[in-house]
């Protein structure tokens, strides 16, 4: 059982946040997330994206917003549960829960914080009829152990970031890396089309398009697929070790749905006139998981609502305490590893 003083769902840039805020009040946060890394969208779908809306920063890439959260949040050493979904929750006679993933991962605490995002995420299948028997025989939609394909022939299809990242990573892993995408154009940063160029030329990657898979073959596990060039219809089989379809990832608020919250819209309706709890006294739910009048789905919105979550939640847990906000710029931050950033002293000086 994992014991946390605050239980965040979803591991995106709103429950990364979250995390800072809580730590600023002295509370543990752990967090879950059904994707193998956190960043949630940012990370899986668009890392090389700009935001240009998060203020401080004229210009941020998504997967460096990511980073610069995991360095800040990195003094308050929270915990997490990645590639497992939270799937059942349990209210406790003293009020507090008991989330349950779906590989049965237990985690108790007192305040719930679902930052679920647009909700869990699912992978977008390719339309083959015998795909399901060759789900983790050799077909899979996620990477989340690179060193699985040492050595192996592995196929990708796909035209976005993912794909063209991970063919350019896997270039050197591999010992065959074929990209296959039913357009010539593709989706994904142009200096990572450009390098999948150069790779195909230096003979490191096998670039067929516009082409698509629609076929494939094995007995036990996946040997080999049958592509479909879609210009000419000309049909060609290829051995393979791994196909890996990546075709980005589709949004569904999953399990949370039947947790008895309010639902609106697919949305967590909350009560924005204070902290952003749910119908269910201690869960609460920030970020573009929730609703309310004049809800704008931003990340900057949602790290508004995360400070205001934390300043409610710790005053559940601690009942009796009053709680005094210092701003940063006057007492610093204080890590639960010890470290500490102080904040810079006044200096006064005499005038003669």
């Amino acid at each position: 059982m994992i014991k946390t003083d605050i239980l965040i769902i979803g591991a995106g840039p709103t429950g990364l946040f979250a995390v800072f805020e809580a730590g600023l009040l002295q509370l543990k946060c752990h967090l879950i997330d059904a994707l193998p890394q956190p960043g949630g969208q940012c990370s899986e779908i668009y890392p090389k994206k700009p935001i240009y809306d998060i203020p401080g920063f004229p210009e941020v890439l998504a997967g460096e917003l990511v980073d610069n959260l995991m360095e800040q949040i990195k003094p308050f050493q929270p915990g997490f549960t990645l590639g497992e979904r939270a799937e059942k929750i349990e209210k406790l006679e003293d009020g507090s829960f008991v989330v349950t993933t779906n590989k049965g991962t237990q985690h108790h605490a007192p305040i719930i914080a679902i930052a679920g995002g647009l909700g869990s995420f699912e992978p977008r299948k390719p339309l083959l009829d015998n795909l399901s028997k060759y789900e983790d025989k050799g077909v899979s939609y996620m990477i989340k152990e690179p060193e699985v394909y040492r050595n192996k022939k592995v196929l990708i299809a796909g035209g976005g970031d993912s794909a063209l990242d991970w063919s350019i990573f896997l270039a050197d892993v591999a010992s065959e890396v074929t990209l296959v995408h039913r357009r010539n154009e593709f989706r994904g940063a142009l200096d990572s089309v450009e390098k999948v160029q150069q790779l195909k030329n230096q003979g490191k990657i096998n670039l067929i398009t516009p082409s698509e898979v629609v076929g494939l073959h094995g007995e036990e596990k996946l040997e080999k697929v049958s592509i479909k060039k879609t210009d000419t219809s000309e049909e060609i089989e290829l051995e393979i070790d791994n196909f890996i379809p990546l075709f980005g990832l589709s949004p569904k608020l999953g399990p949370i749905a039947d947790w008895g919250l309010e639902i609106e819209k697919n949305a967590i309706k909350v009560d924005n006139t204070l902290d952003y709890q749910t119908n269910i006294p201690g869960i609460y739910a920030i970020g573009d998981v929730n609703t309310y009048p004049g809800k704008l789905k931003l990340i900057l919105c949602g790290f508004h609502e995360a400070t205001l979550m934390c300043q409610s939640a710790y005053q559940r847990i601690f009942p009796d305490k009053k709680y005094v906000m210092k701003y940063t710029t006057v007492g610093g931050v204080t890590g639960f590893d010890g470290s500490k950033k102080e904040a810079p002293k006044a200096v006064v000086k005499s005038i003669d």
